[in-house]
């Protein structure tokens, strides 16, 4: 009887811990090297990343064709298997076309999406509502938002998330405003809603005010490190969080030397995991640049 099946688990409790902005790996022609982006996904499942989240910024999202887009979203999927969350990165600037990623996505078995609010555009907070309400609305499946104004010039206010968040469908935020106080704002506001840092600098004092994890650029490049930073975190041991989140800040920095995923698509070629290839108007990282990223991956070396 349907009274007596055991609930589905909530989706944003399992959203939690080292989640990679994965790359898009690429061969020197910029064409996708799925043979790499199959290697990638093994090794985070081997290294003990919580979950995968393709096609994102970092995973060059803007340049992908729309084929390729959910073509990786699937292979990701399929090389995951069911073991950790996949959360595909299915935002636009267009309400539509974001609602059609996301059908798509949903369609080839992801877990959750990501909806960066519109770029470009400059919406108002009302806009980011109704822009955020018509694609839950419109799609069955939990959903992420994203707020990253460095990216979008757009601000997705703490009222604006907390608003959104009464939808059902709408189960956290990804927050990369460094703005701190906005997550316990939220958490204050909200119930079973998920925080996320979407700026690995912030990892540490976003987890002490109330997030559950952080969908990470340097997860790319020592994703076991980061994922004891966030089992630290979560287990209350904010000393060890503390230590790991010291030893990793170099990376986190060198990998924001130039845009991202320049100093990220870099720093795996140099580590043999990927070819250097990256699509125009993004370029491979500047030689002077180089050094930095090198030593940052030298000093966390011993502990992957």
């Amino acid at each position: 009887m349907d009274d007596m099946e055991t609930p589905e688990p909530v989706i944003n409790n399992m959203l939690q811990g080292s989640l990679v902005a994965l790359v898009t790996p690429m061969l020197d022609d910029g064409q996708v090297d799925w043979s790499a982006l199959e290697r990638l996904v093994k090794m985070h499942l081997e290294e003990g990343t919580q979950g995968i989240v393709p096609t994102g910024t970092t995973g060059e999202s803007a340049t992908l064709e729309v084929e390729e887009h959910i073509r990786v979203i699937e292979r990701v999927v399929q090389g995951v298997d069911g073991k950790i969350p996949v959360v595909g990165g299915t935002g636009a600037n267009s309400t539509q076309e974001a609602i059609e990623w996301t059908r798509a996505a949903t369609a080839v078995g992801v877990d959750a999406c990501l909806l960066v609010s519109p770029y470009y555009n400059k919406p108002t907070q009302e806009g980011l509502y109704r822009h955020h309400m018509a694609i839950a609305d419109a799609v069955e499946i939990p959903q992420l938002l994203y707020n990253v104004p460095a990216r979008t010039s757009s601000d997705l206010l703490p009222e604006t998330a907390i608003r959104l968040a009464s939808h059902p469908n709408i189960i956290g935020i990804k927050e990369a405003s460094t703005k701190v106080q906005r997550v316990a704002e939220i958490l204050e506001q909200t119930e079973d809603f998920c925080v996320l840092s979407g700026e690995d600098s912030q990892n540490l004092p976003l987890m002490q005010a109330g997030a559950v994890g952080c969908i990470s650029v340097t997860a790319n490049v020592a994703p076991r490190l980061m994922a004891q930073f966030c089992d630290a975190a979560n287990n209350g041991d904010m000393a060890t969080a503390s230590q790991l989140h010291q030893r990793l800040m170099p990376v986190h920095q060198s990998l924001f030397v130039e845009s991202n995923p320049i100093p990220v698509k870099w720093a795996l070629w140099y580590m043999g995991l990927i070819e250097k290839g990256i699509r125009l108007p993004m370029t491979v990282l500047s030689e002077d640049k180089q050094a930095k990223v090198r030593e940052s991956l030298k000093a966390i070396s011993s502990a992957q």
